[in-house]
């Protein structure tokens, strides 16, 4: 079994890491927030005092973190990962944060002779907690084959998006398209109670028919149809609306930077950017059904 530094133990991250220590491996892993580390050790990881501390000596490098400063400066930084790690470990970038900060990182921890994959996520915190998410990873074929066996203890589909920031690439592209489509999901949605139409019956026929999604299917933004989604929760967040908001964004900045023409996602940016503002802060992004209905 593999000895692990995890390090960000968020929404996201606790749930990955409780999946690794589950599965048999030495899990040792440090986050600004103590209670989330204390959560992991209760489930049989150990805590690490600071970065420098979980890294040294482990066989694979497992990071979650918030955006791109953040990730650099834990890689980089005068007591980072680069300066404690060694050449035969694995990096395992899960964070979902711009291509070119992922493609630095990457080009830092390649030179040095070190394996370095960008994995981000798809699938919430209910996917995080069940190892059960796609990971869209970019790395070199070797990097990718290392980090696979950790990753699928953490997921159910591992896919190689090509070289490094592909995973980057891979996610903000599909995050544009989740958060047009749920927007869409939900004026539908909207749109069919003002028409009178059981709520229910309607997404037994929108589900067989040619407008049925994920974002219907699996995260229907309407109690009821979909037992497991965030609306019967009271959109208590499985992915926070303020975190789509976040990776639209990003992908509208990579757009530019490409000269890219995405209209719906600069509109769904603009939509959610106005959900987060105006109530939906501590929302699911499914809830943003809410603020197209003026319930908040």
């Amino acid at each position: 079994m593999a000895d692990i530094a995890f390090i960000g133990l968020g929404n996201m991250g606790s749930g990955m890491a409780a999946n690794l220590v589950k599965a048999g491996h030495a899990v040792r892993a440090f986050d600004l927030n103590p209670d989330a580390v204390a959560k992991l050790v209760e489930l049989g990881g150990t805590a690490a005092t600071d970065v420098a501390h979980a890294v040294k000596g482990a066989d694979v490098v497992v990071t979650m973190l918030p955006a791109g400063p953040h990730v650099k400066s834990v890689y980089l930084g005068e007591t980072g990962i680069l300066e404690t790690t060694h050449d035969q470990a694995v990096l395992i970038d899960c964070s979902t944060i711009d291509v070119t900060s992922a493609r630095d990182v990457a080009a830092a921890v390649t030179a040095k002779g070190i394996a370095f994959v960008d994995a981000p996520v798809s699938g919430g915190v209910a996917a995080a907690e069940a190892g059960t998410l796609t990971f869209m990873v970019g790395g070199p074929d070797a990097a990718f084959s290392a980090a696979e066996p950790i990753l699928n203890i953490m997921g159910k589909a591992v896919i190689h998006a090509g070289d490094a920031g592909a995973g980057q690439a891979a996610k903000i592209c599909n995050n544009m398209m989740l958060g047009i489509h749920m927007i869409g999901t939900c004026e539908a949605l909207n749109m069919a109670r003002k028409l009178g139409l059981d709520t229910q019956r309607f997404y037994d026929i929108a589900s067989k028919a040619s407008g049925q999604s994920w974002s219907l299917t699996s995260y229907c933004p309407v109690p009821g149809p979909v037992p497991s989604a965030p609306s019967n929760r009271d959109y208590m967040p499985g992915f926070a609306g303020p975190m789509m908001l976040k990776d639209l964004k990003l992908a509208m900045g990579t757009a530019e930077a490409i000269d890219a023409q995405t209209p719906m996602g600069a509109q769904a940016t603009e939509i959610y950017e106005r959900f987060v503002a105006e109530g939906g802060e501590t929302l699911d992004f499914s809830g943003v059904i809410k603020w197209l209905a003026r319930e908040l």
